[in-house]
């Protein structure tokens, strides 16, 4: 049997609006360093969103969500930093408030 291994994780949020109090799970960041494992999941309940957020622009907080797994797996400029610089600027910028950096951040406000 494996030995137990310690991990970080960040759990993805989309806040509507701060003020109310209202968030929304999207997905998880794990990572591993004993184990060499980084990886994210995420997932959009659409219609809870609108409900809670009616004039929520769906494809532009997809698009940002996907984001996420793609740079965890390796992908693009941000993929080639290691697993451990990956996720410290997933977690960073997820949790950036300026609207105006680029970053998954714009989508999971």
């Amino acid at each position: 049997m494996p030995r137990p291994s310690l991990f970080n994780y960040a759990i993805l949020r989309v806040v509507p609006a701060v003020e109310r109090g209202e968030c929304l799970n999207v997905g998880v960041i794990l990572f591993c360093r004993t184990r060499r494992f980084l990886g994210a999941r995420v997932e959009l309940d659409t219609p809870r969103l609108l409900a809670l957020w009616p004039s929520a622009d769906v494809p532009v907080i997809e698009a940002g969500l996907e984001l996420i797994p793609r740079i965890a797996a390796g992908d693009g400029p941000i993929g080639q930093l290691s697993q451990s610089e990956r996720f410290h600027w997933l977690v960073v910028a997820a949790q950036h408030d300026d609207p105006d950096v680029s970053s998954p951040r714009r989508a999971v406000h």
